[in-house]
C-alpha cells in the first residue's frame, strides 16, 4: 500500500470517506483554480472562435490563394490573363490544393430610383465552390450558372438590400466605366448577410460572363484564379510552393502568373489577428499566477495545521521526502477539484454562448454580431493538463517547509 497517499486521503477526506470541513483559505485556494480555469477555457475559445470566424469570411470573399497577372495593380480593375485547361488541372493536382476557380472583378455603380452606391461586381464560373455564401445566405438562392448561357442574376448581401430598399426579385441598373458608360440590369435571386461590413457593402456577385463582356475579354480570359488549400495550416508553404511552380510559366498572351496567399492580400487584418495571440498568453499566465498563489497560500495552512503530526512522523522515522509526499498528494486533491469546478463552469459558459449567443458585439466594429466561441479538444487537454502541471510545480516550494519542522518542537505545537 502506498503509505503516503493513504495518510493524504485520511487528511483531505473525513471518516467514510466523507469530506470534512474545508478552511476558509481553502475554500478560497478551490475558488482560484475553478475561476482561473474557466476564464482560461473561456479565453481560449473565445479568442480561437474569433480568429477562425473572421479568418474564415475573409477567405470566403477571397479564398486561400489567388494566382492573378504579375503587372495587375491591387485594384478590382486587373489586367486579364488566360487560363487553359491544362492549366487547370496542373492547379487541381497540385499538392495541397483542394479547389480551383476562376473569377473576374469590376468596379461599377448600382442605381436605383432613390439611390446610388459603388460596388465591386465579382464574376464566378460554373466551378465556383457556393459553401460560403450559402451559409451565409438570409434570403433567395445562389446563382445558377450555365457555361451556355450569359444570366443576369445576382446575389448581393443585406446591408446593400437595405440600403437601396431592394428585395429577392427586384432589377436594378448598375453602370460600369470604362471607354464609355455602360449599363447592365441585373435580377436579385439571393441576398446574403456574413457581418463582415467591410466586404458586404462591396461584393455583389454575378456571372462571370457579364464581365468577360464589359471588359471585351475572350472566353478564357479571367482577372484570375482562387485555390483553396485542404489544410490551412499549411497554407504558407503551399502558397510558397506555388509561387515558385508558377513563376516561370506564362499564358498564352505572355502574362506572368503572380501568387499570393490570402495572408498577404489582407495582411492588416491577419496581423491583427495575430497579435490576439499575446492576449491569451498574457491571461493565461495571471490566470495560473493567481490560482497558483492561493494554492500556495491553501498549501501553507494545510501545513501549519498539521505541523503536530508532522513531527510525530518524523519521530517515527518518515523521511521529508516520504512527508513532503503526503502533502503534494493532498495539493493535488484540492487542485483536482478546483478544475473539475472550473471545467464545469468554463464549459457551460462555453455552450450557452454557442447556443444562444447571449454576448453580442458590434458587427460594424468586430466583424461579428455575437461572441464566437471554438474550443477544440486538443486545446481543452492542453489547458487542463498544463494547468495541473504548473500547479503541481508551484506545490513543491512551499512544501519544503516541512523539512524545517523540528520534531521535538512540532509535538508540542498547540
Amino acid at each position: 500500500m502506498n503509505l503516503e497517499l493513504f495518510i493524504a486521503r485520511k487528511i483531505y477526506f473525513g471518516k467514510e470517506g466523507k469530506r470534512r470541513a474545508t478552511p476558509p483559505v481553502i475554500r478560497i485556494a478551490l475558488a482560484g483554480i475553478a475561476l482561473g480555469l474557466a476564464v482560461m477555457i473561456l479565453s481560449v475559445a473565445i479568442v480561437v472562435g474569433f480568429k477562425k470566424e473572421v479568418r474564415e469570411k475573409v477567405i470566403g470573399f477571397g479564398a486561400h490563394i489567388q494566382v492573378t497577372n504579375f503587372d495587375s495593380n491591387t485594384s478590382y480593375e486587373a489586367s486579364p490573363i488566360a487560363v487553359s485547361d491544362t492549366l487547370m488541372k496542373v492547379l487541381s493536382a497540385f499538392p495541397g490544393i483542394r479547389h480551383v476557380e476562376r473569377f473576374a472583378t469590376k468596379l461599377g455603380i448600382l442605381k436605383t430610383e432613390r439611390d446610388f452606391q459603388g460596388i465591386v461586381l465579382k464574376g464566378v464560373d460554373e466551378d465556383y465552390d457556393w459553401t460560403f455564401f450559402q451559409e451565409n445566405l438570409k434570403e433567395g438562392r445562389v446563382l445558377s450558372i450555365q457555361p451556355d448561357k450569359n444570366s443576369t442574376e445576382v446575389i448581393l448581401s443585406r446591408h446593400l438590400s437595405d440600403l437601396l430598399e431592394l428585395n429577392v426579385g427586384d432589377s436594378f441598373l448598375a453602370y460600369f466605366v470604362g471607354e464609355e458608360v455602360r449599363a447592365r440590369k441585373f435580377t436579385i435571386v439571393g441576398i446574403y448577410e456574413t457581418g463582415f461590413l467591410d466586404y458586404d457593402k462591396l461584393f455583389v456577385i454575378a456571372d462571370i460572363k457579364q464581365i468577360r463582356r464589359l471588359n471585351h475579354w475572350e472566353a478564357d480570359q479571367v482577372s484570375g484564379l482562387e485555390l483553396r488549400v485542404s489544410d490551412y495550416e499549411r497554407l504558407d508553404p503551399i502558397a510558397e510552393a506555388l509561387y515558385f511552380h508558377l513563376s516561370e510559366r506564362q499564358d498564352r498572351n505572355g502574362n506572368s502568373f503572380y501568387t499570393r496567399s490570402i495572408k498577404e492580400l489582407n495582411p492588416m487584418i491577419f496581423n491583427w489577428l495575430d497579435i490576439l495571440d499575446i492576449n491569451v498568453v498574457v491571461i493565461l499566465a495571471l490566470m495560473l499566477a493567481v490560482a497558483g498563489f492561493t494554492m500556495i497560500s491553501g498549501l501553507l495552512i494545510i501545513i501549519l495545521e498539521r505541523t503536530q503530526m508532522i513531527g510525530i512522523l518524523k519521530a517515527l522515522g518518515e523521511s521529508d521526502t516520504s512527508i513532503r509526499k503526503i502533502f503534494l498528494y493532498v495539493s493535488f486533491f484540492l487542485i483536482g477539484k478546483g478544475m473539475l469546478w472550473g471545467n464545469a463552469i468554463g464549459l457551460s459558459i462555453c455552450w450557452l454562448q454557442s447556443r444562444f449567443h447571449l454576448l453580442k458585439l458590434d458587427a460594424s466594429v468586430y466583424y461579428l454580431d455575437a461572441v464566437p466561441i471554438h474550443l477544440s479538444p486538443q486545446a481543452f487537454i492542453l489547458l487542463n493538463v498544463g494547468t495541473l502541471v504548473a500547479s503541481m510545480l508551484m506545490m513543491l516550494g512551499p512544501s519544503y517547509l516541512i523539512t524545517k519542522i523540528d520534531p521535538a518542537k512540532s509535538i508540542r505545537f498547540e
